[in-house]
């Protein structure tokens, strides 16, 4: 079952510093909570991630600790929208006048940003882009490549490689090992070169990294993400897939368990974000190491695109069913208003008679 967020802001908020001029801040607004696959359900909700509660001590009025500003930043850091936390950190560092509590927030919230989104870095030798996530952590700053088989070095607030070294042998898994992850790796680039125009994916290995030969069981982790940042049209967009692959040797079994996450932010004179997720599941036979590739990579080809395709519909039919149900069909008064005669109320006499409508 897969959901999906509608953010939509009504009264749009000041300007945000170093966007645009018509560009608005995201943060703290109204939603629509679209739920179900093909999103037919519509419920109003409060926004998904709420904002930190402030302690009852003190009055109002009262100036907010170095604690509770700290708290605050990262929340607004770590919930800006894909592609766009600088300019969310620029206003945070504005509004807070304190460098040491933003470098505080910046320090704890840019990591944890940066995996959760899946950013992908070209490495200094430019042999290729690194993406930042869970699986290739090593460290706080050192990520594995998993294909050139070197370990990178990140500035998470630059967002940036800084350094590049060989991977270590026990940093990478067995020759065994890497021949189904080298095998799925190729099959992978070959499905996300063809169906992402900027996507980057990675093969890691998960579990059983030291396993030599066949008669154990291990597993590997795909990850995909394409990402579209157009901010001089007020618009960004994201595709992150997370697919966990388990060999079971015994069975003679591949079970692929997937997430597909799906981000939106249009800002032109308004605020309206998409966030939408969805499960999938399937399995195939254990075969060679290329046969096997085939299959699984077969597979995520499917289940992304029937996914996306189930997008599409559901924004062709959005316009005539979603936003028609966003409005309501009759006023309070259960009675249309009658624009055919306004002159029946009295409010519009009373206008014409202050203003000497007609005479």
């Amino acid at each position: 079952m897969g959901t999906a967020t509608i953010v939509n802001r009504q009264d749009p908020a000041p300007p945000a510093a170093g966007l645009p001029p018509r560009a608005v801040r995201p943060c703290h607004q109204s939603l629509f909570l679209l739920r179900s696959h093909h999103f037919r359900a519509l419920h109003l909700a409060s926004s998904a991630p709420e904002p930190p509660e402030m302690s009852d001590d003190g009055g109002a009025g009262d100036p907010l600790s170095d604690d509770q500003k700290l708290e605050m930043a990262v929340w607004f850091l770590s919930n800006a929208p894909a592609g766009e936390i600088h300019y969310v950190a620029k206003d945070v560092r504005a509004l807070l006048g304190d460098d040491a509590v933003y470098e505080a927030a910046a320090a704890e919230a840019f990591p944890e940003y940066n995996k959760e989104h899946l950013l992908a870095l070209e490495l200094p030798d430019r042999s290729g882009d690194i993406i930042i996530s869970a699986y290739g952590e090593l460290d706080e700053n050192n990520y594995l490549d998993p294909r050139t088989a070197q370990v990178a070095t990140i500035d998470h607030i630059k967002q940036t490689c800084t350094k590049l070294r060989p991977a270590a042998d026990e940093e990478l898994p067995s020759v065994y090992i890497e021949e189904f992850r080298c095998a799925l790796d190729v099959e992978l680039s070959k499905y996300v070169g063809e169906a992402y125009p900027k996507g980057v994916c990675a093969v890691y290995c998960t579990s059983g990294k030291d396993v030599e030969g066949p008669g154990a069981d291990f597993s590997l982790a795909v990850v995909i993400s394409a990402a579209k940042r157009s901010p001089q049209n007020f618009c960004n967009g994201s595709w992150r897939s997370i697919w966990t692959v388990e060999f079971n040797y015994e069975l003679q079994l591949v079970v692929i368990k997937g997430n597909i996450q799906v981000g939106a932010h249009y800002f032109e004179e308004g605020n309206v974000q998409l966030d939408a997720n969805i499960d999938r599941k399937d399995s195939t036979i254990l075969q060679s190491p290329d046969d096997t590739a085939v299959a699984i990579a077969n597979i995520i080809r499917h289940h992304e695109s029937e996914y996306l395709s189930s997008l599409e519909e559901s924004y062709l039919n959005m316009s005539d069913a979603t936003f028609k149900d966003l409005r309501r069909k009759l006023p309070v008064t259960r009675t249309l208003f009658p624009w055919h005669n306004t002159l029946a109320f009295s409010i519009t006499r009373d206008l014409a008679k202050e203003l000497a409508l007609g005479k």
